[in-house]
């Protein structure tokens, strides 16, 4: 059983059965994602926060592609933008579904994640936030929105990052199609067979 299985234990079944299944095999997802830049202050600070988190800003669409799998009790995204550096995110489990919740750790930050299943989609709401060890207040750091559902067999998500007053920072956003993955048996963690780009 996956990571993802055993925290929401009889939730798990609320998630579109094809969320179901990239959480109980893991997988490669990939496509085309857009990018959206705020305007004025808003698109400065945007352009440097996505600059730091390795994403792409001279083209407003770019090759995506995320390799979800878990090990250790630990979920792992590792994201590639383009040609640009991994962003790697892993993502700890903390009590159940749905009053437990995720620790995301990605470079410096790290924030505890509620989830919400909303018509079969998967919808991460912020709860608490650290910064390079220190709890920091969440409104210090850029809300952020973030979700993935399925729309005509489709796995579309999107992840946005704003502030108060501002608006948009920036956003990527895009429908990924999964390849085809084979699991180890007795084991949830799943190895992508596909080549490599």
């Amino acid at each position: 059983m996956s990571v993802v299985e055993r925290w929401f234990g009889a939730g798990f079944t609320q998630l579109h059965p094809l969320l179901q299944q990239l959480h109980q095999q893991g997988g490669k997802l990939h496509g085309d994602v857009d990018l959206q830049f705020g305007r004025g202050l808003a698109g400065v600070i945007g352009v440097r926060l996505a600059t730091r988190l390795g994403v792409p800003t001279k083209q407003a669409r770019v090759k995506f592609q995320v390799d979800i799998h878990d090990s250790d009790n630990t979920l792992h995204w590792n994201r590639y933008f383009a040609d640009s550096a991994v962003l790697y995110s892993r993502f700890q489990p903390s009590g159940s579904w749905p009053h437990g919740h995720w620790l995301e750790s990605t470079g410096a930050v790290k924030l505890a994640l509620a989830v919400d299943v909303i018509e079969g989609g998967w919808y991460w709401r912020p709860l608490k936030a650290w910064l390079h060890g220190v709890r920091i207040p969440l409104w210090l750091l850029p809300h952020t929105e973030a979700y993935k559902r399925i729309e005509e067999g489709r796995y579309q998500f999107y992840v946005g990052f704003n502030l108060p007053l501002l608006g948009n920072l920036f956003s990527y956003s895009g429908a990924l199609q999964l390849e085809h993955t084979a699991t180890i048996p007795n084991s949830a963690t799943a190895i992508t067979v596909a080549a490599a780009p």
